[in-house]
Parts: C-alpha cells; sequence; structure tokens
C-alpha cells in the first residue's frame, strides 16, 4: 500500500493556498475540520453519504461532493482530512490509498497544526488509550494538572475536538483518543502518552487484534511512554515503544521505573525518588480498576512535573462520570448500578470485577470480539444474567459453556419478536435453560429497559448489585451508551420508588 500519511510530518505542505482538500464526514469532526482549514485558503470539499446532509450544507454555502463522485476524482485532492469512524475499507478512502493521496484524521492536522505554530507556542500533548478507562483516566489527568496549578484542555473522544480547542490559551492537553482517530494520526509525538490495556474490540474497523494493538501503540512514540504492565499485550508494546522514557504502572509492589500500589498507597518510583501520591481507599472510582486508571493518570501527570500533593488532592475529589459505575439506585438490599459506558468485554470484565455477587445486563454490538474469556473470569461471581440486543445469542453461548448453573433471561424485540408465538417461553442451549420474554416489536428504549429492569429483579436477591455493564455497543436499539444508561436509570426509578 502506498504512504498515506502525507511527507512533511513537522509541517503543512500539502496544504498550501488553493489547495484542494477533501473533507470525509458531516458530523461534528468534519465540521471541525472545516473551520481549521478555512484560515489556511484552502479549497475545502465535504463528502458524507447522508444526501440529506450534503444538501443542508450545501444550502449553507459548503462546497460538498458526493462519494461516487469524490472517488472519480480522487487522484486531484492534495490531501484528504477524515473523521475517524470512516474505515480503511471506507471507498472514498481506499481509492485515496490506491491513488497515494495523503489521508489525515483531525487529529492528525490538529497535531500538524499546533506543530507548526499556527495557534502560538505549540502545546504539550498528554495522550490516553485503552480499550477500557480512557475517560476516566483522562478526567483523572486532567484534574491532576488544574490541581498542580497548570493550564490543561480536556479534548479529543472526550468533550470538544482538539481541532476545535486549540485556540484556548493553555500548556498542556490531556487528549483522550480512539484507536480509529490514532490510525489516522501516523506523525503524532506526545510529551507523554498511555496505553492502559488492549483486548478484542473494534476488530470489524481494524481488520486484525494486531491493526488494533498497533494503533493503539502511537501514542508510545513521544517522549515518555507509559503502559498497565498488568496487561500482557499493552507490557509487550512497551518492549518496542520508540520514547526514550518508559514508565510501567501495576497494581503491586513498583520496581524502579514504575508505579504501583505498597502497603495501600499509590506509589511513584518512575520519577525520582519513590514518593506516596494518595490512600487507595480514598480513590473515587470503586475496585482495582480505579487504582490502575488512577497509577495511569499520575503517571502522565508527574511526566510533566505535576507535584505529588496535587495529584492526591485530585484524587481524593475525583468524581466518576456519568454510565461509569454510577449508582442510580439501591432497593430492598440490592444496588442498582449503570455502566453502560463497559462497551467491549475488557470493560464489562473490570466492572464485574469490582462487586462481589452481579444480576448481569449485557448485550448489544459485539463489534468482533468473543466474551468467552470474559463470561470464564467472572461466571464464580453472577447471580443471573438478562440479555438484550442483537448479539444477546452470542453471550447465550458462552454462558452455556463457561456458566451453565446461572438463570438467564433473554428480552427478544424488533424483528425477532412473534417467532416464539408466546410473550413467553423456556428454550435450551446445550444443558442450559434460558427464560425468554418478548418485549414487542420495535419497542422504544424506555420499555426496553422497563422491561429489563423487572427482569433483573426477578433474579437479584439483598446483597446483590444488578449491573448494566453490556460489553457491547448500543446503537442496535439506542443512539449511544448514555441513552441507554438514562433508560436504565429511569426504569429502576420508577421499579423501586
Amino acid at each position: 500500500m502506498p504512504d498515506v500519511s502525507g511527507s512533511d510530518p513537522s509541517g503543512l505542505a500539502p496544504l498550501t493556498p488553493g489547495a484542494p482538500v477533501l473533507v470525509t464526514g458531516a458530523g461534528v469532526t468534519g465540521r471541525a475540520v472545516l473551520a481549521a482549514l478555512q484560515p489556511l485558503g484552502v479549497a475545502a470539499t465535504l463528502c458524507d453519504d447522508n444526501a440529506d446532509t450534503l444538501a443542508a450544507l450545501a444550502a449553507d454555502g459548503v462546497a460538498v461532493v458526493a462519494p461516487d463522485a469524490a472517488i472519480a476524482s480522487i487522484g486531484s485532492y492534495a490531501v484528504v482530512v477524515t473523521s475517524p469512524g470512516f474505515a480503511p475499507s471506507a471507498p472514498v478512502l481506499a481509492a485515496a490509498a490506491e491513488a497515494g493521496v495523503p489521508i489525515w484524521g483531525d487529529v492528525e492536522l490538529a497535531w500538524r497544526l499546533d506543530a507548526a505554530g499556527r495557534y502560538g507556542p505549540p502545546r504539550r500533548w498528554l495522550v490516553v488509550t485503552g480499550t477500557n478507562g480512557k475517560t476516566t483516566t483522562t478526567s483523572m489527568l486532567h484534574a491532576m494538572l488544574t490541581a498542580g496549578g497548570r493550564r490543561s484542555v480536556l479534548c479529543g473522544n472526550i468533550g470538544d475536538p482538539v481541532l476545535a480547542v486549540l485556540d484556548r490559551p493553555s500548556e498542556l492537553l490531556a487528549v483522550e483518543l480512539s484507536s480509529f482517530q490514532l490510525h489516522w494520526a501516523p506523525s503524532l509525538h506526545p510529551e507523554a502518552g498511555v496505553v492502559l490495556n488492549v483486548a478484542e474490540d473494534h476488530l470489524d474497523w481494524h481488520g486484525s487484534m494486531d491493526a488494533y494493538a498497533r494503533a493503539k501503540a502511537r501514542v508510545l512514540d513521544g517522549r515518555v511512554a507509559v503502559v498497565g504492565l498488568d496487561d500482557p499485550v499493552a507490557a509487550g508494546l512497551l518492549r518496542t515503544a520508540a520514547a526514550p522514557v518508559r514508565v510501567g504502572f501495576r497494581l503491586g509492589e513498583p520496581s524502579a521505573g514504575e508505579l504501583g500500589v505498597r502497603g495501600g498507597k499509590l506509589i511513584d518510583r518512575a520519577f525520582g525518588d519513590a514518593v506516596e501520591l494518595v490512600d487507595s481507599a480514598d480513590i473515587g472510582v470503586a475496585g482495582p480498576v480505579g487504582v490502575l486508571n488512577a497509577l495511569a493518570a499520575a503517571a502522565l501527570a508527574r511526566a510533566v512535573g505535576v507535584a505529588p500533593q496535587a495529584i492526591g488532592a485530585a484524587l481524593a475529589s475525583f468524581e466518576v462520570g456519568r454510565h461509569r459505575a454510577e449508582v442510580v439506585g439501591t432497593s430492598g438490599g440490592v444496588v442498582y448500578v449503570d455502566d453502560s459506558k463497559a462497551t467491549n468485554p475488557h470493560a464489562a470484565q473490570a466492572s464485574i470485577a469490582a462487586y462481589d455477587r452481579v444480576v448481569w445486563i449485557a448485550g448489544g454490538l459485539l463489534k468482533g470480539a468473543s466474551v468467552d474469556e470474559l463470561v470464564h473470569q467472572v461466571a464464580n461471581r453472577l447471580a443471573g444474567v438478562v440479555l438484550i440486543g442483537r448479539d444477546r445469542h452470542l453471550v447465550a453461548d458462552a454462558l452455556s459453556r463457561h456458566a451453565p448453573d446461572v438463570p438467564v433471561v433473554e428480552l427478544v424485540t424488533g424483528e425477532d419478536s412473534g417467532v416464539l408465538g408466546t410473550n413467553e417461553s423456556i428454550e435450551s442451549v446445550g444443558d442450559h435453560v434460558t427464560r425468554v420474554i418478548e418485549v414487542g416489536d420495535r419497542p422504544v428504549p424506555d420499555a426496553v429497559m422497563t422491561a429489563v429492569v423487572s427482569a433483573a429483579r426477578g433474579l437479584a436477591a439483598p446483597g446483590d448489585t444488578v449491573l448494566l455493564a453490556p460489553a457491547g455497543a448500543s446503537f442496535d436499539q439506542f443512539s449511544g451508551y448514555g441513552q441507554r444508561g438514562d433508560a436504565f436509570a429511569a426504569a429502576v426509578r420508577a421499579a423501586i420508588g
């Protein structure tokens, strides 16, 4: 395949005044790209699969082109700037790659604009990626920088696109980046970057686990590379990282060059003499995953000289974000927790591990990931399972193999509804018995979650946690993980009063 990264990684050579630039994607990112390109005087044209969206933008004076027309003239563009949701296999991008046209993501464009001094002195980028825990870790990092008196902006896959914040006064950027964004950012060399963990996710987009891991590893090409040593894939990335300073973090006692836990305290042995950061009991995120996120954030903060006292103060006052292990109700000794942000098996496993006995609400779109290892690891914690969404049968199959004694309720909706002939029935997968409940034909999200919570309450006993940690994306039944979590919380409140 031709080199599609561009030939001037420190500058903006293809973006000369009047240069034809194709922008793919008309969402928030695409609009941010157009706004960033406008001062450069390039001739930007927007491409999107949605004809109605293109028509509306054309009416507002935006130059637009349909995908087929863009492909036909792809060789005439100096560069393509893509939104991160476009996979390499997308026809427009595949055509650009074949024609040797450079392809940049919005993060690549932001990096080049910043490095070229278009917005003043370049910022120092602190970048967080991983399969699970990115948002919490980046939020913790921003809190640490702010507590340390540093001018920081939170951006990337959390909050505003990087392109939209470059004109704000700041010294540091706390940036959350997905594997999609990193794939299209080949020139990125942050001040410090962390790979929290790497487990199967988005394999339908990247094509393989190796390609997914390579995209994540791009954050390790700056000055300081940080990885989670308890994750074997992430730990392996550290050995080949280009960064001159390499740091690991772990739940156990840290060695030299690491952060870890000793005597219940978070300890930094990577940046100077060993120092105590905070008591693990004071971290506002439950379970081992909260400690790991705090260690990762602390490593990045320490990489730019934030004092231990500021890190401890930030962690002690940190509050978890919405839909991230958020307690939404308690009744009859049962706690109801919304972790709708657990959109892959790795995240769901970490979520379940924080509780002793769980009625697990799972399903959705698994994006090519396997749930066998997840179910095998958490089987002894499961008091019951409620399954929803398009790929629920894959979870049911794994439960039949690894947790055959756990009671399961499967909710059938949409096009599957009506095939059973009754509103409730019993099905068997091997020796595993599942109760199947029909919710109805294409019910609204609130109706789905009302049925979910009713089924979960029937499985739960005092001391249990009813946990929405689906291990899958939500777009088969909801507009996003936020709507899924909101519907769950509303159903819980309605059920328990």
